[in-house]
């Protein structure tokens, strides 16, 4: 079974035979066999040559960068080699056809909005007064629907986000102010905590979408645009309230993670490094999760939800069934 491999040792990596050897500053060396890989994920400053990357190329590994701080820098993806013109050219006549790329935007944010609430039902099913802001996010979803643009769904999800963060004091045992969220850069604990997640959610879309025949360029909700792989992010709204704002609540209510694992440089909060690597095992055990699915009647991963909607998108395209995104059942 392939894995996800997560570096975090400075040092060197190198081809050795059919094994990627980890060879760390103290010249301590890890053999990984290279069939049971399917993502690397690196952090801080590794030697990586040309040969290396031409090798996991050709096992079609994609390999994702963060800096010293915590903060994604980018990824290699190895040339394509499950593309089909046919796809492609109906899946950008879907993004210049207004009609069609505002109805797919508004499936994206119908299906993801739904699993925010479903998150805080969860809670107030434990105790917690979220009335006010369940109430105002049906009303908001309700908005959904009716929108005439892109830009006006854009709005009613920022609108619901901003109710749903506002709820976030009242579900996290720990005293952190979160009053907004903040990005670039991170502020406080849970800002923090959301980008590195929400990172991870993007990467891991990234790679499934890769290893099916959708460009990841070419996007819906958020505009396509130069360095950004926008499908992506597309298709993160729905898998980031089941997978990172549910990890976040387990992690910090659990004392997981505390403020003694966060540092500060100038004006914002990072993670430091063990902290990120006790979120990786943890986001690492969540995506081999397995659920019963109702359609295909068998278990599958969390991570293979993620390529499911990939292929329900290439469906759309090809007309062969309308898309309908993933939505929490349990």
């Amino acid at each position: 079974m392939q894995s996800d491999y997560y570096i975090f040792q400075n040092g060197e990596i190198k081809r050795k035979d059919n094994t990627i050897t980890i060879i760390t500053e103290e010249n301590v060396k890890k053999d990984i066999p290279i069939e049971v890989v399917s993502n690397l994920y690196i952090f801080g400053e590794e030697t990586l040559n040309t040969k290396f990357l031409t090798y996991v190329s050709n096992y079609n590994i994609a390999i994702h960068f963060f800096n010293y701080y915590g903060f994604y820098s980018g990824s290699f993806i190895p040339r394509n080699k499950n593309v089909s013109g046919y796809t492609l050219v109906r899946q950008v006549e879907h993004f210049i056809n207004p009609d069609c790329r505002l109805k797919l935007a508004q499936e994206f944010i119908e299906a993801g909005t739904y699993n925010i609430y479903r998150n805080l039902r969860y809670y107030r099913q434990r105790g917690i007064d979220l009335d006010d802001e369940i109430s105002e996010i049906k009303f908001l979803r309700a908005k959904i629907g009716g929108v005439k643009a892109v830009e006006e769904l854009m709005g009613v999800e920022g609108n619901i986000r901003k109710n749903y963060y506002g709820s976030w004091n009242k579900i996290v045992k720990q005293e952190i102010n979160f009053e907004k969220r903040v990005k670039r850069p991170p502020d406080n604990m849970i800002n923090s905590l959301i980008s590195f997640i929400n990172t991870l959610i993007y990467t891991s879309v990234l790679s499934e979408i890769y290893k099916t025949q959708l460009n990841p360029t070419v996007s819906y909700l958020h505009v396509p645009g130069e360095k950004r792989y926008s499908l992506s992010l597309d298709i993160s709204e729905i898998f980031k309230p089941l997978i990172a704002d549910r990890m976040i609540f387990y992690l910090l209510n659990k004392n997981i993670i505390t403020e003694s694992d966060f540092a500060e440089e100038s004006n914002f909060l990072y993670l430091k490094e063990n902290a990120r690597l006790k979120i990786v095992k943890e986001y690492d055990e969540r995506l081999k999760k397995t659920i019963k699915h109702k359609d295909l009647n068998k278990s599958v991963s969390y991570r293979y939800l993620m390529r499911l909607e990939a292929y329900k998108l290439i469906k759309h395209f090809t007309g062969e069934k309308e898309y309908k995104g993933f939505k929490i059942w349990w």
